[in-house]
């Protein structure tokens, strides 16, 4: 088995003008997050775009796609974390009326989602499946994913080998990329030693 990784570069929608848990209510952007994005793909060159098909995401996709003419796909399983009962909720509020949750959750967000949330073992499963589906497609080539805060969050956690805890202490700004190779080198080496270690019918 050969493995030929992909080189992904993550990019987070540009600026709602929300200031909530937003996880996967269709926001539209505001020109300043436009701008932002406009912004960030300047000079960079890319074979594909694959995006979440919230609008937030989406429609720069789009039109980033038209522009170059580059394939575009929407991957569903690149959505945001669902926030539960606190999606859509000012974090202030949240503090105001759940604070022990909100401390517990910031804490360890893997032990302590939020009420009603999306489990972490699901979405981290979503964002691999999405993953591993651009690398089969895409072996080799440089690939711009667009995508949420939480999903890069999560997929640089994966990527490093870190532990789902460590999200939260991650920075992803609007319009931010991040670059990244999947499958992950750990991922990689498992799989080759794996391969040698079976036997081979002839």
């Amino acid at each position: 088995m050969s493995f030929d990784p992909v080189h992904l570069d993550l990019l987070r929608h540009g600026d709602t003008g929300h200031r909530s848990y937003r996880g996967q209510l269709d926001d539209s952007l505001l020109e300043l997050g436009w701008r932002q994005m406009r912004d960030a793909v300047l000079g960079r060159e890319w074979d594909a775009i694959v995006s979440s098909p919230l609008q937030r995401c989406a429609a720069f996709a789009q039109e980033l796609a038209q522009a170059r003419g580059l394939p575009l796909a929407l991957e569903p399983r690149l959505r945001e974390y669902h926030f539960g009962d606190w999606q859509g909720r000012p974090v202030d509020a949240i503090a105001a009326q759940e604070g022990e949750a909100l401390a517990r959750f910031w804490a360890d967000p893997v032990a302590h989602p939020p009420p009603g949330a999306e489990r972490f073992d699901d979405f981290a499963a979503r964002l691999t499946a999405a993953m591993n589906d651009i690398a089969e497609r895409h072996p080799g080539r440089r690939v711009l994913v667009v995508t949420h805060g939480g999903a890069i969050r999560l997929l640089r956690c994966i990527g490093a080998g870190r532990r789902y805890t460590d999200l939260l202490n991650i920075d992803v700004a609007h319009a931010s990329l991040h670059g990244l190779s999947w499958p992950p080198k750990a991922a990689r080496e498992g799989s080759q030693a794996r391969a040698q270690a079976d036997p081979v019918d002839g």
